[in-house]
């Protein structure tokens, strides 16, 4: 996560760029859930097929204003990755390039800080395509929504075993199950999961036998 000597720097760096404001300390009262389908589980060869996410505002999530985008067809989507997010080459060939894709998702995220399940993985990847078509990282904050369940279940129980899969969370706290390797359901499970968490009562727990 960026420090502020590293926030810093980079405003001063892009001081005549305009993307100078990305850097600066978010001061509103929104949050964006954000989600990636890839080509790989290692973030650092991990190429994007789609990204999505959506805006949550105090309780709210406000699904009418998500974002979701394909990107062209990388060199490394293969049968295997197809038969995890089923995404073919020919589902592909209206996607944007990379740096349509960067320029878009940027607008609609801004500074605020992004929410997710595994999100500091969907960052890294996220970052490398920011350093290579823009010339910098994404400076936004992370919150992890596993973190917070966990540290919420472990006020009640320390030291016990938790399932924190998305499956297990969301049916501990009554949610819709998301359909798996949806880039947007998955951000929208995420959100729900955030809001859950933050607004409402945590569901009753027995201790593991």
């Amino acid at each position: 996560m960026m420090n502020l000597l590293q926030r810093l720097w980079w405003k001063h760096k892009l001081r005549h760029s305009p993307h100078q404001a990305l850097f600066e300390a978010y001061k509103g009262d929104e949050l964006v859930s954000l989600d990636c389908e890839t080509t790989s589980l290692d973030p650092q060869r991990a190429e994007l097929v789609t990204i999505a996410a959506t805006k949550i505002k105090n309780n709210r999530i406000l699904t009418s204003q998500s974002f979701h985008i394909s990107l062209c067809a990388p060199q490394s989507l293969d049968a295997n990755s197809v038969t995890i997010h089923r995404i073919r080459h020919q589902d592909l060939t209206a996607g944007l390039t990379e740096q349509q894709a960067l320029s878009q998702l940027i607008a609609f995220i801004g500074n605020r800080p992004l929410v997710g399940y595994h999100i500091r993985y969907d960052k890294t990847i996220l970052d490398r395509y920011s350093q290579h078509c823009l010339g910098f990282p994404l400076p936004n904050k992370l919150i992890e929504v596993s973190h917070i369940y966990h540290q919420k279940l472990e006020r009640l129980l320390p030291n016990a075993y938790f399932d924190l899969s998305i499956e297990a969370i969301c049916r501990h706290l009554d949610l819709p199950l998301p359909e798996r390797h949806d880039a947007l359901q998955d951000a929208i499970a995420a959100a729900l999961i955030y809001v859950r968490l933050k607004h409402g009562d945590l569901p009753a727990i027995t201790s593991p036998s």
